[in-house]
C-alpha cells in the first residue's frame, strides 16, 4: 500500500488585505494598511501549489472563508440591510469591522490538527478544526473550517471529524501550526509532537510576559484524546518563553519536521535537551535527525524575517527531501549562506527551492503556514473529494476563477463597498461547485 503526504493549500480569499489585525505577529504588524492585491495573492499560492504537484507531490487546496463576515457583524448588533451593516460597523468600531474581514484562513496550518490512520487507535485520519481563540478575526473561522474539512474528506471510513475545542483561552489551540509528526514512513505509526506556548491551569509555570502564548498543553491533550493516539507515540514540549516575546508566535516560525527530521533554531524549545530524548526514546532505533541552527549563524529576528523555519520540507518521488522556501531567505546574507551549507551536511535535505509569496509573507505567514498536511495511504487518497486535488486541469479552472472575480488591489475602505461582499459571494459560490463541496457558507445556508 503506497503511502503519501498531501499538502493542502488554503486558497487566498477576495478580501486579503492589510489591517494588522495579530498581535505577536511582527510582520502583520509593520505591514499594517498597506495596499493589497488579493489576485496576486491567490495567484502566488496556487502556483506554489501547482509546483508541488508539478514535482510529483500529491496535492490539495482547501475553500476559503466567507468574508466579509456579515453574520458574525449582526450576532454583534449591526442591523439592516447588508450594505447597512457594513457601512454602520465600519463607522462606529473600526477594529470589528477590519477583524470580520480578515482572509487569514489563507493561513491553513491553522485550519486544524491531523492525525493519520497509523497513529489513532481506531485506524482513521481524525480532524480536529483550531479554535484559534487568541485572535477575536480567527476565533470566527473554526465552524466553516468543519464545513470545509467535512467537504474535503467526506468517506467517514476513512475519516473522522471532531468538534474544535471549547471556545476559551483555556483550550486556546492553533492546530498544525503547533503540531508535527515523526516517522520513518508515512505510513508506519510515529511521534506526535505537540508544542504548547503556557499551562493554562497553572500560572505558576514559564510563560512569555510581552506576547502570548496562544496555544495551552491542555488544548493539546485534549486534541490527543480526541484522536486516540498512545501516550508512547505523544511528546509535549513547551515553546522557549523568550522567543514568543521575541515574536515567534508558533512553533512553525522556529521549528519545523518532515519523517525522521526535526529542523529548529537553537532558541526554539524550553527544556529542549529533555524533550529531544524523550523524541529520540519514542522514536525507537530507526535514523531520526536533529537538525539544530546555532543563533550565531542564523539569529532569532533573522528566522522571523525570512521564515526559515515556516518552510515546506517535503520527500520527494526520488526519496530525497527538498526545503520550499520564501525568496526572503534567498535574500538574507545569513539565511542565504545557511541553507547552502544545510545541503551540504549529510542529511536527508538535498536541495532548496525558492518560491515568491511576498503578499503571505507581509502577512505573517510563509509557505508552511499555507498548507494543511494531511499523511494517507492510497486507499484513503482514492477516498478525498477528488476535486479539491491539483491537476492541471483543475489548475487552469482556479487560475481563470480567480482572475474572474478577484480584484488587483484592496484598500481599507474598499472592504466596507456592498458590492466587494457580491462579488465575494459570488465567486464562493461559484468556487463550492468546482470543488464539490456542497454549501458550506453561512450565505448558502439561509
Amino acid at each position: 500500500m503506497k503511502q503519501f503526504e498531501v499538502n493542502f493549500d488554503g486558497l487566498v480569499g477576495p478580501t486579503h488585505n492589510y489591517a494588522g489585525l495579530s498581535f505577536g505577529n511582527v510582520a502583520s504588524l509593520n505591514n499594517a494598511n498597506a495596499i493589497s492585491s488579493p489576485k496576486q495573492a491567490a495567484k502566488q499560492g496556487l502556483a506554489k501549489a501547482k509546483a508541488l504537484s508539478d514535482m510529483g507531490m500529491a496535492q490539495g487546496v482547501l475553500a476559503p472563508q466567507e468574508r466579509p463576515d456579515i453574520a458574525a457583524l449582526r450576532r454583534l448588533g449591526f442591523s439592516g440591510s447588508d450594505a447597512r451593516v457594513l457601512e454602520s460597523a465600519a463607522k462606529q468600531s473600526r477594529e470589528i469591522f477590519l477583524a470580520c474581514c480578515s482572509a487569514s484562513s489563507m493561513w491553513t496550518a491553522n485550519a486544524a490538527t491531523v492525525s493519520p490512520s497509523a497513529d489513532t487507535a481506531d485506524g482513521r485520519v481524525h480532524f480536529t478544526p483550531a479554535n484559534l481563540t487568541n485572535k477575536f478575526h480567527r476565533s470566527l473561522e473554526p465552524q466553516v473550517t468543519g464545513n470545509i474539512l467535512k467537504g474535503t474528506f467526506a468517506n467517514d471510513k476513512y475519516f473522522a471529524h471532531h468538534q474544535h475545542l471549547p471556545d476559551n483561552e483555556h483550550f486556546g489551540d492553533e492546530g498544525a501550526a503547533n503540531h508535527t509528526r515523526l516517522c520513518s514512513q508515512y505510513g508506519e505509526s510515529g511521534v506526535e509532537l505537540f508544542v504548547y506556548g503556557r499551562h493554562a491551569f497553572d500560572p505558576s509555570k514559564p510563560a512569555p510576559t510581552k506576547f502570548p502564548a496562544r496555544q495551552t498543553l491542555e488544548a493539546c491533550q485534549a486534541v490527543a484524546r480526541l484522536h486516540g493516539l498512545d501516550d508512547d507515540s505523544v511528546v509535549y514540549m513547551q515553546q522557549n518563553p523568550d522567543v514568543i516575546d521575541q515574536g515567534v508566535f508558533h512553533n512553525d516560525v522556529i521549528a519545523v519536521g518532515n519523517q525522521n527530521v526535526l529542523f529548529f533554531h537553537e532558541q526554539a524549545f524550553y527544556k529542549k535537551d529533555a524533550g529531544l530524548a524523550e523524541i529520540q526514546t519514542k522514536f525507537g532505533e530507526k535514523p531520526l535527525h536533529f537538525i539544530e541552527v546555532p543563533t550565531d549563524e542564523v539569529s532569532v529576528q533573522d528566522a522571523i524575517r525570512t521564515y526559515l523555519f515556516n518552510t515546506q520540507i517535503i520527500t520527494l518521488p526520488n526519496g530525497e527531501m527538498t526545503i520550499i522556501a520564501p525568496t526572503e531567505c534567498q535574500e538574507n546574507e545569513a539565511v542565504s549562506r545557511y541553507l547552502d551549507k544545510l545541503v551540504t551536511l549529510g542529511t536527508p535535505i538535498k536541495s532548496v527551492n525558492y518560491f515568491d509569496v511576498k503578499q503571505s509573507m507581509r502577512n505573517g505567514g510563509g509557505p508552511a503556514c499555507l498548507r494543511l498536511r494531511v499523511a494517507m495511504n492510497d486507499q484513503e487518497l482514492d477516498a478525498v473529494n477528488q476535486a479539491t486535488l491539483i491537476n492541471d486541469t483543475q489548475f487552469t479552472r482556479l487560475n481563470a476563477w480567480i482572475e474572474k472575480h478577484y480584484r488587483d488591489e484592496l484598500r481599507e475602505d474598499d472592504l466596507r463597498d456592498p458590492q466587494l461582499l457580491i462579488e465575494s459571494r459570488t465567486a464562493l459560490d461559484e468556487l463550492t461547485q468546482i470543488l464539490k463541496i456542497g454549501s458550506v457558507y453561512p450565505f448558502q445556508q439561509v
